[in-house]
């Protein structure tokens, strides 16, 4: 008898939340991560990046921040370059042709009157002699992180001609012991903040299209119900809160609304909302259970998991409501779908023979490919440039979040000691 959608755990679907609860292990919290790059990739830029003068000053190693970033992303391969330079060092081009290099960065930390670090730096192409760009940036100390991720992005735009995703930011969930933490860091998984700690589950965290609010689903009140926070200023308000049970938020495009499970009428189905509460309507006419929906990128569609064909399966349908059509067909087991940017490619979990794996689907084509080896992965989202992917896995026992590139053959784990992660959610440029 093929698995019903019901019995899905550590998941997002309904009947999965009492379940997911018990699933969470224990250990105590870390808010860092470290990276270490693991896979081959195709062809790769090689770039050299100079540790900056002065950066000492710094408290964080602006270079090697740079660096991380670049390898990420899997097009770019960082060359060494032996001591430290400036922006207004003359580069000798020849010494770095000779290391293989095709561009060159390198910068300066200085301390201005009122405490700020001054951050300069310029790229050169290597093999033009001719520079591309420098910029500077004048930011707090406890800024600096961010001031280099911000360089990694203007690197990655000039020498690919697409934006650069290093200085938005993720959130996801982690637990330690019996409590709960919604978590936000940067996109490395660095400087990671705490924001809110229950003793209750936290689930399905979504960011807004404004890059300010997260909706999530919290069990504070004794049962699912949906709330939004603003994660500057910290408020949070109730969105649904319906008989039964309210679960797996997603925004629209426009932030104007979001889709959302609820039990309210029996069985799990899906609803949209607008972004004040109102206008509460149905949109999924079936007796399956019906789940982790989210929005296509123009708005028109929404894919969703349901088992209204014996097991769980994605399908689409018009963001209004009417005939939903299935997307997967490979298996008997596909959940947790995320659409790329760009609308051309899926990125979702299926089973393959009892290993849950992360996998990408051509939409033009139907065709997919596995691109993980794992065991346990789940909750992929996509870079807001559609790049990369992040997921939470398992790794040496431990639960973690994982980039990759969508061929699979960059992947970052970014650990964070001994505390159990899950369920992240890449946010937009927007990110303040």
């Amino acid at each position: 008898m093929p698995e019903s959608l019901a019995s899905v755990s550590r998941r997002r679907s309904l009947a999965a939340l009492v379940a997911l609860t018990a699933a969470l292990g224990a250990g105590p919290a870390s808010a860092q991560v470290r990276i270490d790059i693991a896979g081959v990739g195709g062809t790769r830029i090689p770039v050299a990046i100079a540790d900056f003068r002065d950066e000492s000053i710094s408290p964080q190693p602006i270079a090697a921040i740079i660096r991380a970033d670049l390898e990420r992303s899997g097009l770019f391969k960082t060359v060494d370059v032996p001591g430290a330079f400036s922006e207004t060092t003359s580069p000798v081009f020849a010494d770095l042709r000779a290391r293989q290099a095709d561009d060159f960065v390198a910068g300066s930390v200085n301390r201005l009157a009122d405490g700020r670090l001054d951050i300069r730096f310029k790229l050169w192409d290597v093999i033009k002699g001719a520079e591309i760009v420098g910029q500077a940036q004048a930011v707090h100390p406890d800024d600096a992180r961010l001031a280099a991720h911000r360089i990694a992005d203007v690197v990655y735009e000039k020498l690919t001609g697409e934006k650069g995703v290093f200085a938005t930011r993720m959130a996801y969930v982690t637990k330690a012991g019996r409590r709960f933490s919604l978590v936000i860091a940067d996109a490395d998984g660095e400087s990671a903040k705490v924001a809110l700690a229950s003793p209750e589950p936290i689930i399905s965290p979504a960011w807004a299209p404004n890059g300010r609010e997260l909706a999530y689903v919290s069990f504070e009140s004794g049962k699912a119900t949906v709330r939004i926070q603003d994660v500057q200023a910290g408020t949070r308000r109730v969105l649904a809160d319906f008989k039964g049970t309210n679960s797996a938020p997603a925004w629209s495009p426009d932030g104007s609304k979001l889709v959302l499970s609820l039990s309210r009428d029996g069985g799990t189905q899906l609803f949209v909302i607008n972004r004040d509460g109102s206008g509460v309507r149905r949109i999924a006419q079936s007796s399956a259970i019906d789940t982790e929906a989210c929005y296509s990128p123009d708005g028109s569609q929404i894919y969703f998991v349901s088992d209204r064909g014996g097991g769980p399966q994605v399908y689409r349908m018009p963001a209004s409501g009417g005939t939903a059509e299935r997307v997967t067909f490979g298996g008997g087991y596909n959940i947790s779908p995320a659409i790329s940017p760009d609308g051309r490619t899926m990125a979702y979990i299926t089973r393959t023979g009892g290993a849950f794996r992360l996998s990408v689907m051509d939409l033009a084509t139907g065709q997919s490919q596995q691109i993980s080896e794992a065991n346990d992965d789940e909750s992929p989202a996509f870079s807001p440039n559609g790049k990369l992917i992040v997921y939470a896995s398992r790794a040496g026992g431990k639960e973690v979040l994982m980039t990759t590139t969508l061929d699979g053959k960059i992947k970052t784990p970014l650990l964070v000691t001994l505390a159990e992660v899950r369920e992240p959610t890449w946010g937009p440029f927007t990110s303040p």
